[in-house]
């Protein structure tokens, strides 16, 4: 049974990061961190402590400390926030609004918005690729909220790993659309940095913009292979022009079964019809349920949702029809039997 306090860990990991010859080497330092952080209350205590520090490297860790124990317990949050929104304001070195920055991130406190918008500015290029990486945590949803105008700015960064990120955050995490975030993402196809030229790329098939199929074609037909989120964007985006690629690859890995499902159109037409079939039949079989098939924005999964099923989260409508055999009616069947009614149906009175 382990039986260290949180000051023991934070103790040993400050250690084990002072005798780092790397300093990329942060194994045994961000572990330890972790174990401290599952003590949330102590945790807090601690790194609002190491946080008021004159050592960066204290303050550093204070940072991840806290970061670590809002990302596990959401009780700490909002003190969390509230010392690093406090700490952004007088800190100065780059390493440790690097962590800072990741940290306010787990808060998913939207004062972290305004903290991330001034580090976008910072002049290390690291602090201002955790910038780009700290967003999805607490983007406002807004196509033309800050978050996202300082999000663009940051896919023209004159640094590439920084562009990377933030077209990666813009384009694949962020899901918002906009004539303007199509015009960045489409600047970012052209870019030199082969990374931020995928990602830009993955972004527009994100939002079903044309103009991505035969860009995606081409990574799809590089000779060393696509990455997994090359099939996703395929996936969402779902064309048969897409195929041919498709089907150079082997069909024995789930991500390049699925981007060629989607982009089969007789396959498409064929889900569609059994996910209005399974949605009339429990109309009629279940009205109480208030059943509706959707499809997400920036997905390819069709979703049963049953707006009267208190406490249920809907079906994947493929898996549910997977559970029936293909059977939409035998689909139907599986959801009623799941949700048993709560009140008397009117129609047995």
């Amino acid at each position: 049974m382990e039986t260290d306090t949180v000051a023991e860990l934070v103790t040993r990991a400050l250690a084990a990061e002072r005798a780092a010859i790397d300093p990329d080497e942060h194994t045994d330092y961000s572990a330890l961190l972790w174990r401290a952080a599952a003590d949330g209350a102590g945790a807090l205590a601690c790194g609002l402590e190491l946080i008021g520090s004159g050592d960066p490297m204290e303050r550093e860790a204070g940072c991840n400390l806290l970061g670590d124990a809002a990302n596990q317990h959401e009780a700490v949050r909002a003190e969390t926030a509230t010392a690093l929104v406090a700490l952004a304001q007088r800190e100065t070195e780059g390493r440790v609004l690097h962590s800072l920055a990741r940290a306010i991130e787990m808060t998913h406190d939207a004062r972290a918005v305004p903290v991330l918008i001034a580090l976008a500015g910072h002049p290390d290029a690291e602090v201002r690729e955790q910038v780009a990486r700290s967003f999805p945590g607490v983007l406002t949803g807004r196509p033309d909220g800050p978050d996202i105008r300082t999000l663009i700015t940051l896919t023209r960064d004159p640094v590439s790993h920084v562009r990377d990120w933030a077209t990666f955050t813009l384009g694949v995490q962020a899901e918002v659309d906009s004539p303007e975030i199509r015009a960045v993402l489409w600047e970012r196809t052209g870019d030199e940095d082969a990374d931020t030229r995928t990602e830009a790329i993955r972004g527009l098939a994100c939002r079903h913009d044309p103009r991505a199929v035969p860009l995606l074609i081409a990574l799809l037909d590089n000779p060393e292979g696509a990455h997994v989120l090359t099939f996703n964007a395929a996936q969402v985006m779902g064309v048969p022009e897409l195929l041919p690629a498709l089907l150079e690859y082997e069909p024995g890995d789930d991500w390049v079964t699925d981007a060629v499902n989607a982009c089969n159109p007789v396959r498409r037409a064929r889900l569609d019809a059994c996910a209005w079939e399974l949605v009339t039949e429990l109309h009629r079989l279940r009205p109480d349920l208030d059943a509706a098939v959707s499809m997400e924005r920036f997905g390819w999964s069709r979703r049963l949702g049953l707006g009267a099923a208190v406490g249920s989260e809907g079906y994947d409508v493929e898996a549910l029809l997977a559970r029936a055999d293909g059977d939409p009616v035998r689909a139907a069947e599986l959801v009623a039997s799941d949700l048993p009614r709560t009140a008397p149906d009117p129609a047995d009175r």
